[in-house]
């Protein structure tokens, strides 16, 4: 298993220690409390759930190099593996999200979603030896690991007692700390669309394909409009 990927499956067990403590942390009242507590088990849940997915995922892929199972088992497998993580990925826009906590928990879901491309890609790869599927697999998975460092942060941030709030209770996290992991998700989103659209010597293949990048690209400039400080 390559480092990337451990380092991201790591990182999701990490944050499931980090959430639950952060959440009853930020919380006074003890009906409060136990309701920040519950949202804090229920999205550990879910974080821990994508981490025993993705773990699943390559040690079946190792079965198969270790020819303990076959190709067509391990694709039947791959093949119900992404009905499971659409199923949890489903489970964040059911949470009881505190206001406060809406931008974290959109970053652990677009971490989620992009470790899902990065995993259909994976498959793509297995199935036909395309390496630019393999390449965008591991572009993708280093992907999901940013947002879901960054949204980490937030909670991080929380715990210490960093973040600072406005007169409306809105979340407001220091802008040094933010910009900077925004820019870079953002700079990694760019990179992939010169990866999918430009070929070898850094151009374009037709006019159709440049047109593609360019959408790619302004979708990424957009995202970090949307979310800079």
């Amino acid at each position: 298993m390559k480092k990337n990927k451990i380092q991201n499956i790591t990182i999701a067990v990490i944050g499931i220690i980090i959430i639950v403590a952060i959440i009853a942390y930020n919380y006074s009242s003890e009906q409060t409390k136990q309701k920040g507590f519950q949202f804090g088990n229920d999205l550990a849940q879910i974080q821990q759930d994508v981490a025993e997915l993705q773990i699943k995922f390559y040690s079946e892929k190792t079965k198969w190099n270790e020819e303990v199972i076959t190709k067509e088992e391990l694709l039947k497998y791959y093949e119900e593996h992404v009905g499971k993580f659409e199923d949890i990925i489903s489970k964040y826009d059911k949470l009881s999200t505190p206001e406060l906590f809406e931008s974290s928990v959109k970053l652990f879901k677009i971490s989620s979603e992009t470790q899902l491309e990065s995993d259909v890609e994976y498959i793509k790869w297995i199935t036909t030896g395309d390496e630019s599927a393999k390449i965008r697999s591991d572009t993708q998975i280093q992907e999901a690991y940013e947002y879901e460092n960054l949204g980490l942060i937030e909670f991080q941030l929380a715990k210490a007692g960093i973040i600072e709030f406005d007169e409306a209770d809105k979340f407001s996290p220091p802008d040094n700390v933010i910009k900077q992991k925004v820019i870079q998700i953002s700079d990694n989103m760019k990179n992939k669309c010169d990866l999918e659209f430009k070929n070898k010597i850094n151009e374009f293949d037709s006019d159709e394909i440049e047109i593609e990048w360019f959408n790619c690209f302004n979708e990424a400039e957009k995202w970090k409009k949307d979310h800079l400080p």
